[in-house]
C-alpha cells in the first residue's frame, strides 16, 4: 500500500489569524495534490515568540477545542484527510503546552500530542513558556499507525523508538528550526545533522520519517525549510527548499516491514542490558 503524504512548509507572521488562513489555503492544495495525511509545521498560527526569553505570548494561547482547532477538523473533512495540525500554543488551566491536534478524514480529533522534550537554548527558550508532556502516542488511522513528535524530539532516538515499538508506521515530526544571526555553526552543519539524524530513526525503527519545517526570517531566526520525507530505509523521498511550498510523496507502507523483518532490529534487542537509557544524569 502507498499512502501520498502532504507536507505544509510556511512562513508566519505576526497575525494568527492570517496564519491560519494560510494553513488552511495550503491544506487545500495539498488535498488537491492527491495527499491522504497533510502535516503543518510546530506553532503554524504564531510567530517563533520562544526565541525571545520572556514575552507575553498569552494572544497565542487557545485550547485544543479552540479557532484553530475549529478550523483543522473542518478542512480534514471537508478535503477527506487525515490532517496533523502542526502544533498550537496550547492553554489548559494553568499550564502551557507545545501541542499537536489530530483529526481524521471525518474531522474527528483523535489524538492531542503535548511535546516531551522541551528545549532551553539561547534563542530558544522553551521552557520558559511550555510545560513539558507526559508520554507517547500511537494513532491507528485508516492509512496506516502514525505518532506525531515536536522538533526537539527529533533529536532523541528514545521517542521515536518507543513510539515503533508501539506500532508507529509512520513518525511526524513538526518542526521550527532555522540559523540564528550572530551564532556560528562550530560543530558543523546544522541543517545536514538534522536531517541526518532523524534518516537514523527512520533506518533503526524501519519507520518513515516526515519532518515538516518553518521557513522565512523572523528577527533574528532564519528558519530553514529543507522539509523532508525519509523511507523506513533512509531514503530522501522528497525534500523542499528554503520557500514556502507544499511537498508531496509517495510512502510504501511494505517497504517497513522488509526493514524490520530483514534486518531484525526489534528481534534482537536486549531490554536487559539498557538500563543506563532511563537513568538521570
Amino acid at each position: 500500500m502507498t499512502v501520498t503524504l502532504g507536507l505544509v512548509q510556511m512562513s508566519m507572521r505576526d497575525d494568527p489569524k492570517k496564519n491560519l488562513e494560510k494553513a488552511l489555503d495550503m491544506i487545500n492544495d495539498a488535498s488537491r495534490k492527491g495527499a491522504q495525511i497533510v502535516c503543518l509545521p510546530e506553532l503554524f498560527n504564531s510567530p517563533y515568540f520562544p526565541q525571545d526569553e520572556k514575552v507575553d505570548a498569552s494572544r497565542y494561547a487557545e485550547t485544543s477545542s479552540g479557532k484553530s482547532a475549529r478550523a483543522l477538523s473542518q478542512a480534514a473533512s471537508d478535503n477527506g484527510i487525515i490532517l496533523i495540525g502542526g502544533s498550537i500554543f496550547e492553554v489548559d488551566g494553568k499550564h502551557f503546552y507545545n501541542t499537536s491536534l489530530v483529526f481524521d478524514e471525518k474531522g474527528k480529533m483523535i489524538s492531542r500530542y503535548r511535546k516531551v522534550h522541551i528545549p532551553h537554548d539561547p534563542n530558544f527558550y522553551e521552557q520558559n513558556y511550555f510545560t513539558a508532556g507526559d508520554g507517547f502516542k500511537v494513532i491507528d488511522t485508516r492509512l496506516g499507525k502514525i505518532a506525531v513528535l515536536i522538533c526537539y524530539d527529533q533529536w532523541f532516538p528514545e521517542a521515536a523508538r518507543t513510539c515503533a515499538l508501539m506500532g508507529a508506521q509512520m513518525i511526524f515530526y513538526p518542526t521550527a528550526i532555522g540559523l540564528v544571526e550572530g551564532m556560528e555553526q562550530i560543530e558543523g552543519d546544522w541543517q545536514d545533522a538534522w536531517t541526518t539524524v532523524q534518516r537514523g530513526h527512520a533506518i533503526a525503527n524501519g519507520a518513515a520519517v516526515i519532518a515538516v519545517n518553518r521557513v522565512g526570517k523572523e528577527r533574528g531566526m532564519r528558519f530553514w525549510g529543507g522539509s523532508f520525507v525519509s523511507s523506513q530505509f533512509g531514503t530522501i523521498l522528497a525534500k523542499g527548499d528554503s520557500t514556502e511550498q507544499v511537498i508531496i510523496a509517495k510512502v510504501s507502507k511494505a517497504l517497513g516491514g522488509h526493514v524490520r523483518e530483514g534486518w531484525r532490529f526489534f528481534y534482537n534487542r536486549r531490554p536487559e542490558t539498557y538500563g543506563k537509557i532511563v537513568e538521570r544524569i
